[in-house]
Protein backbone atom coordinates (compact mmCIF):
# COMPACT_ATOMS: atom_id res chain seq x y z
CA UNK A 1 0.00 0.00 0.00
CA UNK A 2 1.09 3.41 -0.84
CA UNK A 3 0.06 6.20 1.62
CA UNK A 4 1.03 9.69 2.83
CA UNK A 5 0.45 11.93 6.20
CA UNK A 6 -2.81 10.09 7.96
CA UNK A 7 -3.31 12.86 9.53
CA UNK A 8 -6.67 14.88 8.08
CA UNK A 9 -7.41 18.57 8.54
CA UNK A 10 -11.07 20.07 10.24
CA UNK A 11 -11.70 21.04 7.06
CA UNK A 12 -11.29 17.97 5.08
CA UNK A 13 -13.55 16.27 7.78
CA UNK A 14 -16.15 19.00 8.05
CA UNK A 15 -16.00 18.11 4.12
CA UNK A 16 -16.00 14.55 4.10
CA UNK A 17 -19.08 14.80 6.86
CA UNK A 18 -21.30 16.94 4.82
CA UNK A 19 -21.68 14.22 1.98
CA UNK A 20 -23.13 12.28 4.83
CA UNK A 21 -25.63 15.44 5.59
CA UNK A 22 -26.97 15.62 1.96
CA UNK A 23 -27.27 11.60 2.29
CA UNK A 24 -29.36 11.57 4.76
CA UNK A 25 -31.73 14.83 3.79
CA UNK A 26 -32.81 10.99 1.75
CA UNK A 27 -32.10 8.61 3.81
CA UNK A 28 -34.36 10.09 6.58
CA UNK A 29 -36.57 10.87 4.99
CA UNK A 30 -37.15 7.49 3.55
CA UNK A 31 -36.73 6.10 7.46
CA UNK A 32 -39.45 8.56 8.74
CA UNK A 33 -42.01 9.61 5.96
CA UNK A 34 -41.55 6.68 3.28
CA UNK A 35 -44.45 4.69 5.06
CA UNK A 36 -46.74 7.48 5.41
CA UNK A 37 -45.91 9.11 2.48
CA UNK A 38 -47.11 6.04 0.72
CA UNK A 39 -50.41 5.03 2.82
CA UNK A 40 -50.99 8.83 4.01
CA UNK A 41 -50.61 11.49 1.14
CA UNK A 42 -49.83 8.89 -2.20
CA UNK A 43 -52.44 6.74 -1.31
CA UNK A 44 -51.36 2.96 -1.47
CA UNK A 45 -52.90 0.69 0.26
CA UNK A 46 -50.89 -0.64 3.01
CA UNK A 47 -50.26 -4.25 1.84
CA UNK A 48 -49.44 -2.71 -2.19
CA UNK A 49 -47.04 -0.33 -0.08
CA UNK A 50 -45.45 -3.24 2.14
CA UNK A 51 -45.05 -5.05 -0.96
CA UNK A 52 -43.40 -2.42 -3.02
CA UNK A 53 -40.92 -1.26 -0.43
CA UNK A 54 -39.73 -5.20 0.27
CA UNK A 55 -39.44 -6.05 -3.09
CA UNK A 56 -37.82 -3.05 -4.73
CA UNK A 57 -35.71 -2.62 -1.73
CA UNK A 58 -34.49 -6.61 -1.47
CA UNK A 59 -34.01 -6.26 -5.04
CA UNK A 60 -31.93 -2.90 -4.71
CA UNK A 61 -29.88 -4.25 -1.86
CA UNK A 62 -28.60 -7.54 -3.13
CA UNK A 63 -28.41 -6.42 -6.70
CA UNK A 64 -27.48 -3.07 -6.71
CA UNK A 65 -24.55 -2.46 -4.10
CA UNK A 66 -22.49 -5.82 -5.12
CA UNK A 67 -22.65 -4.80 -8.30
CA UNK A 68 -21.57 -1.07 -7.88
CA UNK A 69 -18.89 -2.52 -4.78
CA UNK A 70 -16.92 -4.63 -7.06
CA UNK A 71 -17.14 -1.73 -10.14
CA UNK A 72 -16.11 0.71 -7.53
CA UNK A 73 -12.70 -1.37 -6.09
CA UNK A 74 -11.81 -1.92 -9.76
CA UNK A 75 -12.44 2.22 -10.56
CA UNK A 76 -9.56 4.01 -12.12
CA UNK A 77 -9.46 7.56 -12.19
CA UNK A 78 -7.17 10.77 -11.43
CA UNK A 79 -9.49 11.41 -8.56
CA UNK A 80 -8.90 7.85 -7.01
CA UNK A 81 -11.37 5.10 -7.13
CA UNK A 82 -14.52 6.59 -5.22
CA UNK A 83 -14.69 10.26 -5.26
CA UNK A 84 -15.31 10.03 -9.05
CA UNK A 85 -18.56 8.21 -8.01
CA UNK A 86 -19.69 11.32 -5.30
CA UNK A 87 -19.11 13.79 -8.36
CA UNK A 88 -20.92 11.95 -11.06
CA UNK A 89 -24.21 11.36 -9.06
CA UNK A 90 -24.76 14.10 -6.84
CA UNK A 91 -27.07 15.81 -9.53
CA UNK A 92 -29.35 12.73 -10.53
CA UNK A 93 -29.55 11.47 -7.09
CA UNK A 94 -31.25 14.91 -6.48
CA UNK A 95 -33.32 14.87 -9.54
CA UNK A 96 -34.41 11.27 -8.46
CA UNK A 97 -35.66 12.37 -4.99
CA UNK A 98 -37.86 15.09 -5.49
CA UNK A 99 -39.03 12.81 -8.17
CA UNK A 100 -39.74 9.78 -6.07
CA UNK A 101 -41.91 12.20 -3.61
CA UNK A 102 -44.07 13.84 -6.19
CA UNK A 103 -47.48 12.81 -6.13
CA UNK A 104 -48.54 12.66 -10.00
CA UNK A 105 -52.32 12.68 -11.08
CA UNK A 106 -52.21 9.09 -12.14
CA UNK A 107 -54.65 6.13 -11.64
CA UNK A 108 -54.25 3.87 -9.09
CA UNK A 109 -52.34 1.33 -11.33
CA UNK A 110 -50.46 4.29 -12.51
CA UNK A 111 -49.44 5.31 -9.14
CA UNK A 112 -48.29 1.99 -8.23
CA UNK A 113 -46.21 1.77 -11.43
CA UNK A 114 -44.64 5.04 -10.66
CA UNK A 115 -43.50 4.56 -7.60
CA UNK A 116 -41.96 1.53 -8.40
CA UNK A 117 -39.96 3.02 -10.78
CA UNK A 118 -38.97 6.42 -9.15
CA UNK A 119 -38.22 4.28 -5.46
CA UNK A 120 -36.02 2.24 -8.05
CA UNK A 121 -33.87 4.28 -9.44
CA UNK A 122 -34.04 5.92 -6.14
CA UNK A 123 -32.10 3.12 -4.03
CA UNK A 124 -29.69 2.26 -7.67
CA UNK A 125 -28.63 6.02 -7.34
CA UNK A 126 -28.59 6.07 -3.40
CA UNK A 127 -26.35 3.03 -3.70
CA UNK A 128 -23.92 4.10 -6.32
CA UNK A 129 -23.54 7.74 -4.01
CA UNK A 130 -23.51 6.39 -0.67
CA UNK A 131 -21.41 3.24 -0.89
CA UNK A 132 -18.51 5.08 -2.95
CA UNK A 133 -19.13 7.63 -0.09
CA UNK A 134 -18.80 4.95 3.02
CA UNK A 135 -16.26 3.31 1.79
CA UNK A 136 -13.97 6.86 1.13
CA UNK A 137 -13.81 6.54 4.78
CA UNK A 138 -11.65 3.24 4.65
CA UNK A 139 -8.70 4.97 2.31
CA UNK A 140 -8.68 8.28 3.52
CA UNK A 141 -6.64 7.27 6.33
CA UNK A 142 -5.48 4.22 8.29
CA UNK A 143 -4.89 5.49 11.37
CA UNK A 144 -7.70 4.11 13.79
CA UNK A 145 -8.21 7.62 16.23
CA UNK A 146 -8.20 9.76 13.06
CA UNK A 147 -10.91 7.71 11.55
CA UNK A 148 -12.92 7.70 14.99
CA UNK A 149 -12.69 11.47 14.69
CA UNK A 150 -13.86 11.49 11.16
CA UNK A 151 -16.23 9.04 12.44
CA UNK A 152 -17.77 11.60 15.01
CA UNK A 153 -17.47 14.68 12.46
CA UNK A 154 -19.46 12.95 10.06
CA UNK A 155 -22.35 11.70 12.31
CA UNK A 156 -22.47 14.92 14.00
CA UNK A 157 -23.85 15.79 10.46
CA UNK A 158 -26.16 13.36 10.00
CA UNK A 159 -27.58 13.92 12.89
CA UNK A 160 -28.50 17.58 12.39
CA UNK A 161 -30.35 15.87 8.91
CA UNK A 162 -32.23 13.85 10.82
CA UNK A 163 -33.28 16.90 13.34
CA UNK A 164 -34.54 19.19 10.12
CA UNK A 165 -35.89 16.26 8.36
CA UNK A 166 -37.59 14.61 11.96
CA UNK A 167 -38.13 17.87 13.65
CA UNK A 168 -38.86 20.59 11.07
CA UNK A 169 -40.22 18.90 7.84
CA UNK A 170 -43.66 17.67 8.64
CA UNK A 171 -44.38 21.25 10.42
CA UNK A 172 -42.72 22.95 7.03
CA UNK A 173 -44.72 20.02 4.54
CA UNK A 174 -48.07 21.17 6.07
CA UNK A 175 -47.23 25.52 5.89
CA UNK A 176 -45.68 25.04 2.21
CA UNK A 177 -48.95 23.44 1.34
CA UNK A 178 -51.13 24.98 2.98
CA UNK A 179 -52.48 22.16 4.42
CA UNK A 180 -51.94 20.29 1.48
CA UNK A 181 -49.30 17.68 2.09
CA UNK A 182 -48.50 16.35 -1.50
CA UNK A 183 -47.94 19.76 -2.39
CA UNK A 184 -45.83 20.40 0.67
CA UNK A 185 -43.80 17.67 0.34
CA UNK A 186 -42.75 18.30 -3.00
CA UNK A 187 -41.67 21.89 -2.92
CA UNK A 188 -39.39 20.76 0.68
CA UNK A 189 -38.11 18.07 -1.57
CA UNK A 190 -36.85 20.66 -4.49
CA UNK A 191 -34.78 22.47 -1.59
CA UNK A 192 -33.49 19.22 -0.46
CA UNK A 193 -32.34 17.94 -3.77
CA UNK A 194 -30.53 21.07 -4.28
CA UNK A 195 -28.78 22.01 -0.70
CA UNK A 196 -27.77 18.11 -0.82
CA UNK A 197 -26.12 18.34 -4.38
CA UNK A 198 -23.89 21.01 -3.22
CA UNK A 199 -22.98 19.74 -0.65
CA UNK A 200 -22.16 16.44 -2.00
CA UNK A 201 -20.04 18.52 -4.36
CA UNK A 202 -17.83 19.84 -1.74
CA UNK A 203 -17.21 16.54 -0.57
CA UNK A 204 -15.66 15.88 -3.18
CA UNK A 205 -13.65 18.84 -3.70
CA UNK A 206 -12.49 18.71 -0.11
CA UNK A 207 -11.24 14.85 0.37
CA UNK A 208 -8.13 12.71 -0.88
CA UNK A 209 -7.94 9.05 -1.51
CA UNK A 210 -4.64 8.25 0.79
CA UNK A 211 -4.14 4.51 1.01
CA UNK A 212 -3.69 3.40 -2.21
CA UNK A 213 -3.42 -0.73 -3.71
CA UNK A 214 0.02 -1.32 -5.07
CA UNK A 215 -0.40 -1.77 -9.25
CA UNK A 216 0.32 -5.66 -8.27
CA UNK A 217 -2.49 -6.21 -5.86
CA UNK A 218 -4.43 -7.83 -7.91
CA UNK A 219 -8.29 -9.68 -7.26
CA UNK A 220 -10.79 -11.29 -9.05
CA UNK A 221 -14.61 -10.42 -7.86
CA UNK A 222 -14.73 -14.64 -6.62
CA UNK A 223 -11.79 -14.20 -4.44
CA UNK A 224 -12.84 -11.08 -2.94
CA UNK A 225 -16.49 -12.74 -1.95
CA UNK A 226 -14.27 -15.61 -1.42
CA UNK A 227 -12.54 -13.68 1.13
CA UNK A 228 -15.92 -11.69 2.54
CA UNK A 229 -17.15 -14.92 3.59
CA UNK A 230 -14.18 -16.44 5.89
CA UNK A 231 -14.45 -13.55 7.26
CA UNK A 232 -16.81 -14.13 10.14
CA UNK A 233 -16.38 -10.10 11.69
CA UNK A 234 -17.83 -9.13 8.21
CA UNK A 235 -20.46 -11.52 8.65
CA UNK A 236 -21.54 -10.66 11.98
CA UNK A 237 -21.41 -7.06 11.11
CA UNK A 238 -23.99 -7.60 8.28
CA UNK A 239 -25.99 -9.14 10.33
CA UNK A 240 -25.73 -6.68 12.85
CA UNK A 241 -26.79 -3.83 10.47
CA UNK A 242 -29.58 -5.78 8.96
CA UNK A 243 -31.12 -5.79 12.43
CA UNK A 244 -30.18 -2.22 13.52
CA UNK A 245 -31.99 -0.57 10.40
CA UNK A 246 -34.65 -3.15 10.82
CA UNK A 247 -35.52 -1.52 14.05
CA UNK A 248 -34.84 2.70 13.29
CA UNK A 249 -37.62 1.78 10.05
CA UNK A 250 -39.75 0.35 12.22
CA UNK A 251 -39.39 2.72 15.20
CA UNK A 252 -38.35 5.69 12.91
CA UNK A 253 -41.70 5.44 10.78
CA UNK A 254 -44.27 4.53 13.83
CA UNK A 255 -43.63 7.69 15.22
CA UNK A 256 -45.77 9.52 13.23
CA UNK A 257 -48.69 7.46 13.37
CA UNK A 258 -47.88 6.95 16.94
CA UNK A 259 -48.82 10.96 17.59
CA UNK A 260 -51.69 11.17 14.90
CA UNK A 261 -53.45 8.20 16.73
CA UNK A 262 -52.22 7.47 19.69
CA UNK A 263 -50.94 10.41 22.20
CA UNK A 264 -53.29 12.92 23.78
CA UNK A 265 -53.49 15.98 22.02
CA UNK A 266 -54.67 17.54 24.94
CA UNK A 267 -52.55 16.68 26.97
CA UNK A 268 -49.51 16.91 24.25
CA UNK A 269 -50.83 20.80 23.47
CA UNK A 270 -50.24 21.46 27.43
CA UNK A 271 -47.19 20.37 27.69
CA UNK A 272 -45.54 21.54 24.38
CA UNK A 273 -46.91 24.85 24.55
CA UNK A 274 -44.91 26.77 27.22
CA UNK A 275 -42.03 25.55 24.95
CA UNK A 276 -43.66 26.96 21.90
CA UNK A 277 -44.35 29.75 23.71
CA UNK A 278 -40.26 30.11 24.63
CA UNK A 279 -39.34 29.48 21.00
CA UNK A 280 -41.73 32.21 19.77
CA UNK A 281 -40.43 34.76 22.02
CA UNK A 282 -36.96 34.39 20.60
CA UNK A 283 -38.01 34.74 16.62
CA UNK A 284 -38.36 30.72 16.13
CA UNK A 285 -41.74 30.08 14.59
CA UNK A 286 -40.78 26.72 12.83
CA UNK A 287 -43.34 24.40 14.55
CA UNK A 288 -47.27 25.58 12.88
CA UNK A 289 -49.84 25.82 14.86
CA UNK A 290 -50.76 21.90 14.72
CA UNK A 291 -50.22 20.09 18.09
CA UNK A 292 -49.87 16.60 16.33
CA UNK A 293 -46.88 17.90 14.00
CA UNK A 294 -45.36 20.37 16.28
CA UNK A 295 -45.05 17.63 19.76
CA UNK A 296 -44.08 15.00 16.60
CA UNK A 297 -41.39 17.65 16.30
CA UNK A 298 -40.25 18.43 19.60
CA UNK A 299 -40.42 14.66 20.27
CA UNK A 300 -37.68 14.27 17.83
CA UNK A 301 -35.70 17.33 18.85
CA UNK A 302 -35.29 16.30 22.01
CA UNK A 303 -33.92 12.66 21.05
CA UNK A 304 -31.81 14.22 18.37
CA UNK A 305 -29.91 16.69 20.76
CA UNK A 306 -29.06 14.00 23.32
CA UNK A 307 -27.96 11.81 20.35
CA UNK A 308 -25.29 14.56 19.33
CA UNK A 309 -24.28 14.75 23.17
CA UNK A 310 -23.91 11.06 22.83
CA UNK A 311 -22.00 11.20 19.47
CA UNK A 312 -19.36 13.26 21.68
CA UNK A 313 -18.34 10.67 24.17
CA UNK A 314 -18.29 8.04 21.62
CA UNK A 315 -14.83 8.55 20.64
CA UNK A 316 -13.65 8.84 24.13
CA UNK A 317 -15.46 6.04 24.99
CA UNK A 318 -14.34 3.82 22.42
CA UNK A 319 -10.50 4.86 22.60
CA UNK A 320 -10.25 3.51 26.13
CA UNK A 321 -12.40 0.59 25.71
CA UNK A 322 -12.65 -0.72 21.91
CA UNK A 323 -15.49 0.15 19.56
CA UNK A 324 -17.17 -3.55 20.14
CA UNK A 325 -18.04 -3.22 23.87
CA UNK A 326 -18.82 0.12 24.08
CA UNK A 327 -21.19 -0.43 21.25
CA UNK A 328 -23.00 -3.35 22.86
CA UNK A 329 -23.63 -1.91 26.23
CA UNK A 330 -25.07 1.44 24.83
CA UNK A 331 -27.18 -0.81 22.51
CA UNK A 332 -28.69 -2.83 24.97
CA UNK A 333 -29.36 0.52 27.36
CA UNK A 334 -30.76 2.36 24.61
CA UNK A 335 -33.02 -0.26 23.58
CA UNK A 336 -34.82 -0.70 27.34
CA UNK A 337 -35.79 2.85 26.52
CA UNK A 338 -37.42 1.91 23.67
CA UNK A 339 -39.42 -1.18 25.53
CA UNK A 340 -41.02 1.38 27.88
CA UNK A 341 -42.88 3.36 25.21
CA UNK A 342 -45.45 0.17 25.76
CA UNK A 343 -46.33 0.94 29.35
CA UNK A 344 -47.07 4.73 28.30
CA UNK A 345 -50.58 5.75 28.54
CA UNK A 346 -51.73 8.25 26.18
CA UNK A 347 -51.48 11.09 28.40
CA UNK A 348 -47.65 10.08 29.67
CA UNK A 349 -46.44 12.69 27.27
CA UNK A 350 -43.51 13.70 29.89
CA UNK A 351 -42.70 10.21 30.34
CA UNK A 352 -43.14 9.81 26.50
CA UNK A 353 -40.31 12.56 26.14
CA UNK A 354 -38.34 11.72 29.04
CA UNK A 355 -37.37 8.07 27.49
CA UNK A 356 -36.90 9.07 24.11
CA UNK A 357 -34.22 11.29 25.46
CA UNK A 358 -32.84 8.67 27.21
CA UNK A 359 -32.55 6.88 24.26
CA UNK A 360 -31.33 9.38 21.76
CA UNK A 361 -28.14 9.94 24.45
CA UNK A 362 -27.35 6.01 24.71
CA UNK A 363 -28.09 4.88 21.23
CA UNK A 364 -25.70 8.37 20.22
CA UNK A 365 -22.95 6.53 21.12
CA UNK A 366 -22.97 3.87 19.18
CA UNK A 367 -23.94 5.83 15.86
CA UNK A 368 -20.01 6.65 14.96
CA UNK A 369 -19.45 3.01 15.61
CA UNK A 370 -21.10 1.07 13.48
CA UNK A 371 -18.98 2.68 10.49
CA UNK A 372 -16.05 2.23 11.81
CA UNK A 373 -16.07 -0.95 12.71
CA UNK A 374 -17.26 -1.48 9.38
CA UNK A 375 -13.72 -0.02 8.16
CA UNK A 376 -11.74 -1.68 10.78
CA UNK A 377 -13.45 -4.88 8.96
CA UNK A 378 -12.10 -3.59 5.64
CA UNK A 379 -8.85 -3.62 7.42
CA UNK A 380 -9.12 -6.99 9.40
CA UNK A 381 -9.40 -8.50 5.80
CA UNK A 382 -5.93 -6.40 3.96
CA UNK A 383 -4.63 -7.89 7.27
CA UNK A 384 -5.56 -11.42 6.91
CA UNK A 385 -5.50 -11.65 3.11
CA UNK A 386 -3.04 -8.99 2.20
CA UNK A 387 -5.37 -7.83 -0.42
CA UNK A 388 -7.56 -4.70 0.33
CA UNK A 389 -11.08 -4.65 -1.12
CA UNK A 390 -12.81 -1.54 0.66
CA UNK A 391 -15.83 -0.86 -1.55
CA UNK A 392 -16.77 -4.27 -2.01
CA UNK A 393 -17.10 -4.84 1.82
CA UNK A 394 -18.56 -1.53 2.10
CA UNK A 395 -21.33 -2.99 -0.19
CA UNK A 396 -22.03 -6.07 2.02
CA UNK A 397 -23.02 -3.14 4.79
CA UNK A 398 -24.81 -1.20 1.94
CA UNK A 399 -26.79 -4.71 1.84
CA UNK A 400 -27.41 -4.49 5.28
CA UNK A 401 -28.40 -1.35 5.38
CA UNK A 402 -30.66 -1.77 2.69
CA UNK A 403 -31.96 -5.13 3.75
CA UNK A 404 -32.63 -3.66 6.78
CA UNK A 405 -34.64 -0.27 5.66
CA UNK A 406 -36.83 -2.70 3.35
CA UNK A 407 -37.76 -5.14 5.94
CA UNK A 408 -38.21 -2.76 8.68
CA UNK A 409 -40.89 -0.31 6.03
CA UNK A 410 -42.45 -3.54 5.18
CA UNK A 411 -42.72 -4.69 8.57
CA UNK A 412 -44.35 -1.37 9.76
CA UNK A 413 -46.90 -1.24 6.67
CA UNK A 414 -47.91 -4.85 6.59
CA UNK A 415 -48.08 -4.47 10.96
CA UNK A 416 -50.60 -1.67 10.34
CA UNK A 417 -52.79 -3.59 8.27
CA UNK A 418 -52.50 -6.70 9.84
CA UNK A 419 -54.10 -4.33 13.29
CA UNK A 420 -56.66 -3.08 10.69
CA UNK A 421 -55.32 0.45 10.80
CA UNK A 422 -57.19 2.71 8.63
CA UNK A 423 -55.20 5.32 6.09
CA UNK A 424 -56.67 8.90 6.19
CA UNK A 425 -59.52 8.01 8.42
CA UNK A 426 -61.64 11.11 10.10
CA UNK A 427 -62.60 8.78 12.76
CA UNK A 428 -60.91 7.64 15.73
CA UNK A 429 -58.49 4.43 14.77
CA UNK A 430 -60.11 0.91 16.38
CA UNK A 431 -58.73 -0.37 19.89
CA UNK A 432 -56.86 -3.27 17.38
CA UNK A 433 -55.03 -0.53 15.22
CA UNK A 434 -54.08 1.62 18.31
CA UNK A 435 -52.68 -1.84 19.70
CA UNK A 436 -50.73 -2.44 16.82
CA UNK A 437 -48.93 1.03 16.91
CA UNK A 438 -47.92 0.71 20.32
CA UNK A 439 -46.02 -2.40 19.77
CA UNK A 440 -44.44 -0.69 16.42
CA UNK A 441 -42.44 1.84 18.16
CA UNK A 442 -41.94 -0.41 21.71
CA UNK A 443 -41.61 -3.98 21.59
CA UNK A 444 -41.06 -5.16 17.64
CA UNK A 445 -38.15 -2.53 17.20
CA UNK A 446 -36.63 -3.77 20.65
CA UNK A 447 -36.16 -7.19 19.58
CA UNK A 448 -33.80 -6.88 16.60
CA UNK A 449 -31.42 -4.38 18.93
CA UNK A 450 -31.30 -6.85 21.71
CA UNK A 451 -30.65 -9.61 19.33
CA UNK A 452 -27.78 -7.54 17.52
CA UNK A 453 -26.51 -6.71 21.12
CA UNK A 454 -26.34 -10.28 20.97
CA UNK A 455 -24.30 -11.44 18.37
CA UNK A 456 -21.13 -8.70 19.32
CA UNK A 457 -19.88 -11.24 21.58
CA UNK A 458 -18.74 -13.21 18.64
CA UNK A 459 -17.28 -10.36 17.22
CA UNK A 460 -13.23 -11.04 17.46
CA UNK A 461 -12.32 -7.06 16.83
CA UNK A 462 -11.37 -5.94 20.41
CA UNK A 463 -9.29 -3.35 21.78
CA UNK A 464 -6.18 -5.21 21.81
CA UNK A 465 -7.02 -6.29 18.57
CA UNK A 466 -7.78 -2.89 16.55
CA UNK A 467 -4.11 -1.76 18.18
CA UNK A 468 -2.48 -5.19 16.33
CA UNK A 469 -3.59 -4.42 13.41
CA UNK A 470 -3.21 -1.04 12.95
CA UNK A 471 0.18 -1.29 14.07
CA UNK A 472 0.77 -4.38 11.40
CA UNK A 473 -0.67 -2.74 8.86
CA UNK A 474 1.37 0.44 8.93
CA UNK A 475 4.58 -1.31 9.29
CA UNK A 476 3.18 -2.88 5.57
CA UNK A 477 2.26 0.12 4.03
CA UNK A 478 5.68 1.73 5.37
Amino acid sequence: MESSSQKLSVKEKVGYSLGDLAANLVFQTLVTYLAYFYTDIYGLDTNHASALMLIVGLVAAFAFNPIIGAIADRTVSKWGKFRPWILFTAVPLGVIALLAFSTPDFSYKGKVIYAVVTYTLLLLLYAANNLPYSALSGVITGDMKERNSMSAYRFVAVMFAQFFVQVFMLPIIVAAGGGDKAVGIEKVMTWLAIIGTVMLLITFFTTRERIVPKPEQKSSLKEDLADLFKNRPWVIMLVLTILVFITLAMKGGSYVYYFKNYVDKERLTEFITPILNGFSNVGINFFGEDPVSAGFGLFNAGGIIFMIVGIGFSKRLADKYGKRDVFGVALVISTLFIFLFYFFSATSVELMFGSQILHGFFYGITIPLLWAMIADVADYSEWKNNRRATAIIFSAMMVGLKTGLSVGNALLTWILGLFNYAANSETAQTATAIEGTKLLVSVFPSIPFLLGAGLLFFYEINKKMETQIENDLKIRRA
